[in-house]
């Protein structure tokens, strides 16, 4: 039996590519040298999972900014105002990531959406009617032969053909219909470029054929890889599903001319019956996703190996292979040094997985595995017990009742009686929540976990950054302020460490975007409020000033969605656990005189099932009570925000006015406002902010680019109702842009005030 990794983490152990990347973009370092921090980074990852013996590696998983992104590049997916800026190839690339403001020019960046079922967020390529999609790259060519330079034989992947037609924007009159056959010829001309280079394998990763594909669907992609599987000659054709099963194409599939399928047998729920229905094809190779890309629990050896067995015994020729990319796990538990052994034991990252597929590749192969001590050590780990049940957590979670996730009264009472109470001008004025996070804030943190400074000293440091904070809010006439969240890291870590069932890493970190990377907390065991977490901040906030100060709260789905999940109980129970301890907080902030509380839900969407069939009974029939479980309890009066960030909401808006928030705000910079019309379709009840400008770019937007944007929400949304605020929060940012950009903001929401 072989081995197989779909991709690696690119960011390097310690987060090498982030912090050269960030040196690039200060200008700091030259492109040169970014470029060779990449060969540096892609030659320890080839090394180190050929010495963990695995059999099928990846080449071109490696990227600057996103593997969507290089694949539009490759095949010259590139709008014209990122030609005309006449930039160097890396910074056009960077432009389109990043967006560019200077010398040569002013671009936004391209859209970015959630991938797939993840906390990844991908750039959306951008088609024109007249974008010539022909291959006009070589990053793939050019990495395989570093590999090969190496002594080590890679399978280079890119995304395929349908997944890349699916997931790109077509600006123009044309649709995707227009460009298949020009996209079939680009796809033919790279399978002939790499059997000229001598690859052995080449990876095409089709992710969207695990969602609902009708019949169309299934011609189109019958005909793309009909088509250009027809001219291969020497080369290997590998087809890589992940984050689900091929229900609806999986016959057709498995009639095609590939030489190998992946199939994930972790999140596909129906892998399994499809194989054992419908048959797998002898002449193929089955790329068997068992080993779990996306959580960090360690293998079910005993789980694996019987699902091994049965497909063996079919004669299905199999490779043991990750469910999706190891991008979406952390490097390695090797630098975690404040968990204990007992903890460490249980989880796996991507180093770990790599150990654990030789394992699982050596066991496979022995008649007698069940005598091996690997083995041995791992059914000893899974029947044991862990500390993680609490009896309190049970009990409270038991007394709860349906009233418990209805707030009363209505909607649109509560909004006239906010609106009598607060006073607040039309367009009032807000941000997300966080304020640029200077070295200075990170090191005032930093210098209190480590015991250099007291308590009292990084309390004062974080109420001077809070009152300078504040004072500038009311300087520039922000109308509902915040405290700029001095005190917090990761906005889930934050809340799990006050909150009992949590873990923390000390160099776990994952990839978000870019150079955005996080460090998901892990849930160990059940979930309660250990102690107040953010009162004390918010109250201190609002004693500054007589204006507005939001509470700021991490919703139960978004501390779920952003941590590392259990696996021995259900995602419902877990999200229910966490939406009583986020009620508790907010029922506090309530007492202590804050009168609008945010309860931020970032990733709503992102656990959102792949297939439609599945959204109600598999999520929202749980995910939305449980968010109003958390804001229930409070008064008519006190105003409930909440956030959502990068993600496809067109087709939940229903779901979402089912939140019960007074307010929602949300991206829509990077968009192309569609959300907006669908909000006017399903009569949206909650009042919005779509944000006007884009947090994720160093770009200053102009008044008047702000003012034509509010003028564009207002076509869809009607004056009382509409909040004007950037569509995320500023921590990541700089200071002289942030404060740029949000005075900008107040100016163009005063002059909209104005117009008739």
């Amino acid at each position: 039996m072989k081995t197989s990794v779909i991709g690696f983490p690119r960011i390097g152990t310690l987060r090498e590519l982030k912090f050269a990347s960030e040196k690039y973009f200060k200008k700091e370092i030259t492109a040169d040298e970014l470029l060779q921090t990449g060969k540096e980074l892609r030659k320890i990852h080839w090394n180190t999972q050929k010495e963990a013996g695995i059999d099928f590696i990846s080449s071109n998983d490696f990227s600057f900014y996103d593997i969507l992104l290089d694949t539009a590049v490759l095949f010259g997916i590139v709008p014209k105002r990122y030609k005309e800026l006449n930039l160097s190839e890396l910074d056009t690339y960077l432009a389109m990531a990043r967006g560019y403001q200077g010398a040569s020019g002013d671009v936004k960046a391209l859209a970015m959406k959630k991938w797939f079922n993840t906390n990844y967020h991908y750039i959306v390529p951008e088609v024109e009617d007249d974008t010539e999609i022909k291959l006009s790259g070589n990053k793939p060519f050019e990495q395989y032969n570093e590999a090969k330079s190496l002594g080590i034989e890679t399978k280079p992947i890119v995304i395929g053909a349908y997944t890349l037609l699916k997931l790109c924007r077509f600006t123009g009159e044309k649709s995707s219909n227009d460009f298949v056959d020009a996209l079939i010829s680009a796809y033919q001309s790279y399978v002939k470029k790499a059997e000229e280079t001598g690859i052995s394998w080449i990876q095409f990763d089709e992710p969207a054929l695990v969602r609902d594909t009708d019949s169309e669907d299934i011609a189109l992609f019958n005909k793309i890889y009909s088509a250009f599987l027809s001219s291969k000659n020497s080369s290997k054709v590998l087809v890589q599903t992940y984050f689900g099963d091929v229900r609806d194409i999986y016959e057709d599939l498995i009639k095609l001319p590939f030489d190998g399928i992946g199939l994930d047998f972790i999140e596909g729920k129906e892998t399994f019956s499809l194989v054992e229905k419908h048959g797998f094809p002898e002449d193929k190779l089955l790329f068997a996703g068992l080993v779990n890309g996306k959580n960090i629990w360690r293998n079910n050896y005993d789980k694996t190996l019987q699902t091994l067995t049965r497909l063996q015994k079919k004669g299905i020729n199999c490779v043991l292979s990750t469910s999706c990319s190891l991008l979406h796990v952390p490097y390695t538990t090797k630098h975690e040094t404040k968990l204990s052994a007992n903890h460490l034991s249980y989880f796996a990252f991507a180093e770990e997985k790599l150990c654990e597929l030789a394992e699982l590749k050596a066991l496979a192969e022995n008649a007698n595995y069940k005598n091996e001590a690997s083995y041995q050590a791992n059914v000893k780990l899974f029947a044991g017990e862990r500390d993680c049940y609490s009896e309190d957590v049970h009990k409270r979670l038991s007394l709860v009742t349906e009233s418990d996730y209805t707030r009363s009264p209505e909607r649109r009472k509560r909004q006239e009686l906010q609106k009598k109470e607060f006073g607040l001008p039309e367009f009032p004025t807000t941000t997300i929540g966080s304020f640029p996070q200077t070295r200075e804030v990170k090191a005032n943190r930093s210098a209190f976990r480590k015991g250099d400074i007291t308590e009292a000293e990084y309390k004062e440091f974080n109420k001077k950054q809070i009152a300078d904070c504040v004072k500038f809010q009311e300087d520039i006439d922000i109308d509902v302020l915040v405290h700029g969240e001095y005190e917090r890291n990761d906005m889930v870590e934050y809340f799990g460490e006050a909150l009992g069932g949590f873990l923390f890493t000390e160099k776990a970190w994952v990839q978000s975007y870019g150079t955005r990377c996080v460090k998901p907390p892990v849930i160990w065991g059940d979930v309660y409020r250990k102690k107040a977490i953010t009162v004390e901040w918010s109250a201190y906030a609002q004693s500054l000033t007589k204006r507005i100060m939001k509470g700021m709260l991490t919703g139960p789905v978004t501390i779920l969605n952003w941590s590392f999940p259990r696996e021995d109980i259900s995602i419902k129970e877990s999200i229910s656990q966490i939406a009583l301890a986020i009620r508790d907080e907010v029922l506090d902030l309530e007492k202590n005189g804050i009168k609008i509380i945010q309860i931020d839900e970032a990733a709503l969407r992102e656990k959102l099932p792949l297939r439609k069939s599945d959204w109600q009974k598999e999520y929202l029939d749980f995910a939305i009570p449980a968010f109003r479980l958390t804001h229930s309890g409070v008064r008519p009066e006190t105003q409930i925000h909440t956030h959502m960030c990068y993600s496809e909401f067109t087709d939940i808006i229903p779901a979402i006015d089912n939140m019960d928030a007074d307010v929602i705000t949300f991206e829509a910079s990077r968009s192309d406002l569609q959300i907006l019309t669908a909000l006017k379709e399903h009569n949206f009840e909650t009042e919005v902010g779509p944000g006007v400008y884009d947090i994720h770019s160093p770009r200053v937007p102009s008044v008047d680019e702000i003012v034509a944007t509010l003028h564009t929400m207002l076509s869809k949304i009607d004056r009382d109702k509409l909040w004007v605020n950037p569509d995320c929060g500023l921590k990541t940012r700089g200071i002289p842009e942030t404060e740029e950009s949000l005075k900008n903001m107040v100016a163009a929401a005063k002059i909209i005030r104005n117009e008739a």
